[in-house]
Order: C-alpha cells, then structure tokens, then sequence
C-alpha cells in the first residue's frame, strides 16, 4: 500500500524564514506556494529529491489545524506523509485494520493531490496523511 516517504510537514510560524533556512542549510529547491484555505494554511514544498519534500506550514490564523499545534507544541514535525496509489483505496484499506480516518473522503491536497489524514492515536502517535499525488498532465 505504502510506496514512498511523500513528505514531512513540518508547522512554522514564518514560512519565509523557515524557506530561507532549509533551502540554505539543505540546498533544497522550493517547487511550489499554495496557500490552501481548508486547511488553514500557506505552504512551501521543497524537493527533496525525486517526489520526496518537505512541507513547511504556516497557519493562516491561531484557530487552524496547524496553529492550535503551534501553541501546543511549538515549531516542528506536524506530520509524516505517505504516497499511496489510490487515496480512497488505502482509507478503505486501512480503516478495515482498525484505524480511525480524520477525514471521511479524500480532500485537495498540495500540489493537486488527493489526501486523508488517520487519526494519530491509531498510528502510533504520529499524525499521518496519505497522499495520491496528481496524474501528470
């Protein structure tokens, strides 16, 4: 089911200077801005290499997803992501082993993607997300 490492999102709460600082120290390439208002968030993707990244993410108000982890937690790993080659199949998949789903349908995800989150208490305590990237034009 799982095929790759996606990305690692990773909450900030200046996204350019958390840009600044991974494509410096990294030499990491930022390939996309989104700002994505269901989630809550503007987001940097930095390639890793091949269609591996890191996700930086800064909330769009205190009330967010992400920004509630700020205050709790402070900036770092929100999230491991891993690519699947069907969104809704690996949901189905998963939530047939026991694993509680935050998200009832895949939703838009960066770059195009379709995504769904599992809830971090089945999951070892590690948010995940699933991650169907975009067919390719």
């Amino acid at each position: 089911m799982l095929m790759r490492i996606d990305h690692i999102g990773i909450a900030c709460h200046d996204l350019e200077e958390k840009i600044a600082l991974f494509s410096g120290l990294f030499d990491l390439e930022v390939v996309t801005r989104e700002v994505n208002e269901e989630q809550g968030v503007k987001e940097a993707m930095l390639r890793i290499a091949g269609d591996s990244y890191i996700q930086l993410l800064e909330p769009l108000s205190e009330d967010s997803p992400v920004g509630k982890f700020l205050a709790k937690r402070g900036e770092g790993v929100h999230h491991v992501a891993f690519g699947v080659p069907d969104v809704a199949e690996a949901m189905e998949e998963v939530a047939g082993r026991g694993a509680r789903l935050l998200d009832e349908a895949p939703r838009h995800g960066s770059m195009g993607s379709s995504i769904a989150f599992l809830h971090p208490k089945d999951v070892g305590g590690m948010l995940t997300e699933l991650v169907q990237a975009a067919k390719p034009r």
